[in-house]
């Protein structure tokens, strides 16, 4: 674990709930801070009985929504302030774009907790592509609850190692990860296998010639 990360362990207990929902704030806003691991150890202070499990979640919860709508409106009002073209962010908010172009709210959804990593990516993309705020919002409060119930739940499960809780979770997005990518290359596949019979079926019948 890194000295940042070790620091927001350690002042977890101090400041509890508060710092929670800060650093789950700061993640939606691709800051480099600890937060899924914030929250499985929030879970297993909560399954300890030093932390109320509401507090916890109602801060984290909070504080992701927060984060992303910061984000929607930094897009919507600042597209300016968005990476130059060529630079690493900028590919991020490229795919993010393209995320959005072809999938729309499921993109803002998985974006939350399965793809996280562009989740603030997609953010800003949504704002400065001018994506619907409701179904924006309503997306982003559905991946939201996905991902601080599954972390909190981790911690309260699994707390006595974190190391092991934080494993856990990311063999099971993996997982998740290609299970997704094997059916959607399943049912490219079967429309592509369809597509010449289709065809077939379509084609002129040849001509005859009477005797």
């Amino acid at each position: 674990m890194t000295d940042l990360t070790d620091w927001f362990l350690a002042a977890l207990p101090l400041y509890g709930p508060w710092l929670v929902g800060l650093t789950t704030l700061l993640s939606c806003l691709a800051l480099p801070v600890p937060s899924s691991l914030m929250m499985i150890a929030a879970g297993a202070f909560v399954a300890s009985g030093d932390l109320a499990l509401a507090p916890v979640a109602l801060a984290a919860f909070g504080g992701a929504l927060m984060g992303d709508q910061i984000g929607y409106v930094i897009g919507r009002k600042a597209g300016h302030l968005l990476p130059p073209p060529g630079s690493k962010r900028a590919a991020l908010i490229t795919v993010a774009l393209e995320k959005l172009a072809q999938n729309g709210a499921v993109a803002v959804f998985l974006s939350r907790w399965l793809f996280s990593a562009l989740g603030p990516w997609v953010n800003l993309a949504a704002g400065a592509s001018g994506y619907g705020h409701t179904r924006f919002t309503l997306a982003d409060v559905a991946g939201e609850l996905v991902w601080v119930s599954a972390y909190i739940g981790l911690g309260m499960v699994f707390g006595a190692n974190l190391d092991a809780a934080a494993d856990l979770a990311g063999n099971v997005l993996g997982l998740i990860t290609a299970g997704a990518v094997a059916i959607g290359l399943g049912l490219w596949l079967a429309r592509t296998l369809r597509r010449p019979a289709k065809d077939s079926d379509q084609a002129p019948a040849p001509a005859t010639t009477g005797d």
